[in-house]
């Protein structure tokens, strides 16, 4: 992984097409021109877009099931890793759809301008994660895939996700360099199957691949 990507190198890295590169320097637009007015990201993190966020939020294709297609985004915010893989999925499987759970109203705003703008096959649902869960709409039953960054430590994290859990249902999260401390704290108080798989942007941190979730109990 080159030290700073560029788009060209992005592109030969995770084999995208020129048309979902152009998509994804369009939503690269997006988030600059609203990071202006709307906290999305950290500021020092946008002139290092294709290696921080475009290639972090990538890799997390490399591990999910091939036949996956509904897929859901939580804590979404500036839309990582959940409008770049949705534009990547576009093209790989055009079937699938990405939901995202966003609780600020200016950010799911932002989410909504950039699946307007770019044309994807994606759902942004403004509330809060609990009440999402609680309510369960009928397209979040059967969740195939759920992703998350920066959003929770793992154990919080666990609690948020393990509704939207069933049998087959994998969580790809990112976690830094204090990942098997939030993994040995979750392990007190839940059941779950994981493979901790090392970052593509930092060696360091891992992208936790999470199964068969369930609360320990008694």
């Amino acid at each position: 992984m080159p030290e700073e990507m560029t788009p060209e190198t992005f592109a030969a890295t995770y084999h995208v097409s020129r048309e979902t590169l152009a998509r994804l320097m369009a939503y690269q637009a997006l988030l600059g021109k609203w990071q202006q007015s709307v906290n999305l990201v950290g500021p020092n993190t946008l002139a290092h877009f294709w290696q921080r966020h475009a290639a972090d939020s990538a890799q997390i294709l490399r591990h999910a099931p091939d036949m996956a297609t509904s897929w859901l985004d939580l804590g979404s915010g500036g839309g990582l890793p959940g409008l770049v893989l949705a534009i990547m999925l576009a093209e790989k499987a055009p079937e699938a759809r990405m939901h995202f759970i966003e609780s600020d109203r200016k950010k799911a705003g932002f989410l909504r301008a950039v699946i307007a703008d770019i044309g994807l096959a994606a759902t942004v649902h403004h509330a809060r994660i609990e009440a999402v869960s609680e309510a369960m709409p009928p397209e979040l039953a059967r969740i195939d895939v759920i992703t998350a960054r920066a959003l929770a430590p793992l154990p919080d994290l666990l609690r948020l996700l393990a509704p939207f859990c069933n049998s087959s249902t994998v969580a790809l999260v990112h976690k830094g360099r204090n990942w098997q401390e939030e993994l040995t704290a979750s392990e007190q108080y839940w059941k779950l199957n994981v493979t901790a798989q090392v970052s593509d942007t930092d060696p360091a941190a891992r992208i936790l691949e999470i199964r068969a979730v369930s609360p320990i109990t008694g």
